[in-house]
């Protein structure tokens, strides 16, 4: 642990030492140039030394601290998206989904109490693909039945991964026409996503199960009830959508 930790010490020991070394060998020899230098007069030389030693030493280490700048910028914008984001499929990941789905949940989007409509979304088949083809395969379909999720949605609603094979969407505000809707939409619109796998042609396949949200509830319950209506779909890609009460 302890060589791990002194191990960046010693390149920034001899970043350090190399710099020190080239600015100051630099320094030397152009003056020492300027010192023979018939042309320049001891003002002129002077101001040679004074304008241009800065611009050569400066300039690569105000680059250098910009550049690292950078990169450390770019790093944190990556934990953060790393900490937000699914990695597979670049949606939501379940805590931040889940947080969110119950503030947006509690909020009334106009008058009357209904708040939205939750839906769960579960990947048929998805276990023979992975058998069949390789994992990468199964990756491959849950990352296109997401990117028609987010085609099929509105811009506000939020999609969430919450299982190794299992997305949830929750729609705002949404009615019961525009929650069956959109339900519908998405299942129509996987069934008809173009998946090869190895060159074979294979149906992706959904089902969808979800509730009306008429009062502020947490997410368990919200879930809970959504899950139970995916198992009751009439066939092994339907949609279910019910009121949830309490």
């Amino acid at each position: 642990m302890a060589t791990a930790t002194a191990e960046p010490w010693k390149h920034v020991a001899w970043l350090a030492f190399l710099g020190t070394a080239g600015s100051l060998g630099l320094s030397l020899g152009l003056n020492y140039l300027l010192l023979f230098s018939d042309a320049l007069t001891p003002f002129g030389r002077s101001m040679v030394t004074a304008g241009l030693l800065p611009v050569i030493i400066g300039l690569p280490l105000f680059a250098l601290i910009g550049w690292n700048r950078v990169e450390i910028r770019r790093y944190q914008q990556e934990l953060n998206r790393s900490g937000t984001y699914d990695g597979l499929t670049g949606c939501l990941n379940g805590p931040v989904f889940t947080s969110m789905v119950e503030r947006r949940a509690a909020r009334r989007s106009g008058p009357g109490p209904r708040s939205g409509a939750f839906l769960i979304i579960h990947p048929e088949h998805l276990r023979s693909i992975n058998m069949r083809f390789g994992l990468e395969w199964g990756d491959e379909a849950l990352r296109l039945i997401v990117s028609t999720i987010q085609s099929s949605v509105r811009e506000e609603d939020l999609i969430g991964r919450i299982g190794a094979s299992m997305f949830g969407v929750f729609l705002a505000g949404a009615t019961e026409a525009e929650a069956e809707e959109i339900g519908e939409r998405i299942r129509r619109r996987v069934a008809q996503v173009y998946f090869a796998p190895k060159g074979t042609e294979d149906v992706l396949a959904i089902k969808v199960g979800g509730v009306m949200l008429e009062n502020e509830m947490e997410f368990s319950d919200m879930f809970r009830s959504a899950e139970q209506h995916l198992s009751d779909a009439q066939d092994e890609a339907g949609f279910e959508l019910a009121h949830l009460n309490s």
